[in-house]
């Protein structure tokens, strides 16, 4: 494992999403998200995880499966309703699966 490429990928994923949420926030009514939420939310950690793959230079599609698999432990946040705890997690079982691949292409 590569500690350095987990922190990384942690930190650049922790930092996409968050932007996102704030901007999404601001610009879309609350009742999107209890509408579309459920599309939104996946939709957004995708997106999120190819930017991530992109500016750490990461397998791009190792990458995607990487946030599919880490959406297993964050659905335990949303399943109780407590939706930050879902990303939260979702984000450190990205980075663990990143830090397990190959070493990023450029730093």
């Amino acid at each position: 494992m590569s500690p350095s490429t987990a922190l990384r990928s942690g930190l650049v994923m922790f930092l996409l999403v968050a932007v996102l949420a704030v901007l999404l926030a601001i610009l879309l009514p609350k009742s999107f998200f209890v509408d579309w939420g459920w599309l939104s939310g996946p939709t957004a950690l995708l997106l999120c995880a190819f930017g991530t793959a992109k500016i750490l230079g990461l397998p791009v599609a190792r990458t995607l499966m990487g946030v599919l698999i880490a959406a297993v432990p964050g659905l335990l946040g949303v399943a109780v309703d407590v939706h930050w705890l879902g990303t939260l997690l979702a984000v450190i079982a990205f980075a663990v699966w990143c830090g397990f691949g190959p070493e990023p292409k450029r730093a």
